[in-house]
């Protein structure tokens, strides 16, 4: 199964995720091509969990909003 094709992980799973590769990256024991490779993976993770940060804030100020007769319906997000 290809990367593309698996289910994307939860925002605190890629953060787990993220953060060991951050720990993997500052111990400077990465031959050069596995460290670039783990950069990018690293990248990757970032924004996806800052797009999910971003979809939740707007969540969050869809919930707050002052219009009281505003109609409520479920949220579809860009990537949906």
């Amino acid at each position: 199964m290809t990367k593309k094709a698996e289910q994307p992980a939860s925002f605190e799973t890629s953060l787990e995720h993220l953060e060991q590769i951050v720990a993997r990256l500052e111990s400077g024991e990465l031959p050069l091509e596995e460290a670039l490779n783990e950069f990018e993976r690293g990248v990757q993770l970032a924004r996806v969990g800052q797009q999910t940060l971003q979809q939740a804030e707007q969540r969050v100020q869809i919930l707050l909003s002052d219009d009281k007769d505003a109609d409520l319906a479920p949220f579809i997000s860009d990537s949906e």
